[in-house]
């Protein structure tokens, strides 16, 4: 009866967890589905625990304390322009857990046996699971602290490339699977199980490591929806070794909906994931653009941008990465009401990729209090541009760069962007003419209708609130 018990509060955990995850669909329902699904974890935790025959809880709650611990601080403290990061490292960690279970199984059935290989002990499902477990898991351990020293400037966010680098990867890969049979299938002794489980981490750890430097700064969001998928089926995989259904169901949400997540991401810049993973985009062209580069600029200054604005009845703002390193979420949700009180239209346009992980505009503008309503996704706001009086981009660049429509040796022609360029004018708030992470120029600056004004985007907020404002 106990045990009939534990599968239905499972199922009704699993329920809430996809429910959960529905709601985070939309921003006006995320944080309800985010408080649903962890009160479901949680309860699932509670009942798992208290099925184990007389566990300690001592280590239980000692590590429930010190990751807590470490979440909430992580929680209160991350600024937001550093939500991509630790986005990235947690995605690590829960890699890196599953890992350490399946190890666990490698050390208790495989060194800890008396005799036989570690299939003969465990079956071979979950021989095979658990080597999948140490696989996928330590691959996104290894890859996500790559992507975090990426995002943190630890160390160059442009592609590391050299001769060969697919070929190794791949013999590195044979290498993981023939070690990873021979462990699991083939060696016996306590000696040999345990020299052949550190052997398939490491090598495991590496691919992880070479398979993430030679993607760029620009798929960061790419790189990070794929390592939360391969998070959850390490998890899955996990699942399976230690015969828990909840973990297998949750972990497989968290691998299917990161798999949709990757391709929407890819979706948005028209390439593949192949592409991403093995094309070192943005390593032969970074850089590229200057000033030189430049024959139509057309420099303004935050008292000018304020009596552009003066006349607007529509203005769409398009937030990029320069609004979130400005930490100027706040300063440009005060210029947005200033404009509606003034009676102009303000909509916020976000496209897929802007930022450095999913849904990063979003979540900046959210914390800001911009009204759901506002947020309109590339598809829906493109139609609009062409009755806008002013587009106001703040730190965008290859996301409302032309040349994805008009140049076919561009690098990025076939991405979809905002199409900012439609509209009656638009002004760009950037501290340089310097390229975005293609490495290219941006034919908007060049365009006709097209306004710079050069500074941090916290400050000529700030200036454009103050013009506004007294005009």
């Amino acid at each position: 009866m106990k045990g009939i018990l534990v599968q239905l509060i499972y199922m009704a955990s699993a329920i809430f967890f996809i429910y959960g995850l529905k709601l985070l669909s939309h921003v006006r329902t995320a944080r309800k589905g985010n408080t649903l699904a962890s009160s479901a974890m949680l309860v699932a935790i509670v009942v798992t625990l208290l099925e184990i025959p007389g566990f300690d809880p001592l280590w239980i709650f000692a590590g429930i304390l010190i990751g807590g611990g470490i979440g909430a601080f992580a929680a209160k403290k991350v600024a937001m322009t550093d939500m991509p990061q630790m986005v990235a490292i947690f995605n690590g960690f829960g890699g890196g857990a599953s890992a350490l279970v399946a190890l666990s199984f490698f050390w208790k059935y495989g060194v800890g046996a008396e005799s036989g290989t570690l299939a003969d002990n465990i079956g071979v499902a979950g021989t095979v699971s658990a080597i999948l477990s140490i696989v996928i898991g330590s691959v996104t351990l290894s890859g996500s602290g790559i992507a975090f020293a990426k995002l943190q400037g630890l160390m160059t966010g442009n592609p590391i490339l050299f001769k060969g680098q697919n070929q190794l990867n791949l013999l590195i890969a044979l290498g993981m699977v023939a070690v990873g049979g021979w462990v699991g299938f083939v060696a016996t002794g306590s000696t040999a199980v345990m020299v052949g489980a550190l052997v398939l981490t490491l090598i495991t750890l590496i691919i992880g490591i070479t398979t993430v430097i030679p993607i760029g700064g620009a798929d960061m969001p790419v790189v990070i929806a794929l390592l939360n998928s391969y998070s959850g089926l390490a998890a899955c995989a996990a699942g399976f070794v230690v015969e828990n259904n909840l973990l297998i169901i949750a972990g497989s949400l968290v691998g299917a909906s990161g798999l949709i997540l990757t391709n929407i991401m890819c979706k948005a810049m028209n390439r593949s994931l192949g592409n991403v993973l093995f094309g070192g985009f943005g390593g032969e062209t970074a850089g590229a653009a200057n000033n030189r580069d430049y024959n139509n600029i057309k420099q303004y200054g935050a008292e000018d941008g304020a009596m552009v604005m003066d006349t607007a009845e529509s203005v769409i703002i398009v937030p990029g990465y320069g609004l979130a390193v400005a930490q100027a979420q706040h300063a440009c949700k005060e210029l947005g009401d200033l404009l509606e009180k003034r009676g102009a239209t303000v909509k916020y346009a976000i496209h897929p990729v802007a930022g450095r992980m999913p849904g990063h505009m979003n979540v900046l503008l959210a914390e800001a209090d911009v009204p759901y309503e506002q947020l309109l996704e590339m598809d829906d706001i493109n139609p609009e541009f062409k009755r806008t009086d002013v587009v106001l981009i703040l730190g965008a660049n290859d996301v409302v760069n032309p040349a994805a429509l008009d140049d076919p040796a561009s690098p990025i022609y076939g991405m979809p962007i905002l199409n900012v360029h439609e509209a009656r004018s638009v002004m760009v708030v950037k501290r340089s003419l310097s390229p975005g992470f293609a490495g290219i120029k941006n034919e908007l600056f060049d365009f006709d209708n097209t306004l710079m004004i050069f500074g941090d985007a916290k400050k000529i907020l700030q200036e454009l609130v103050s013009e506004v404002r007294n005009n």
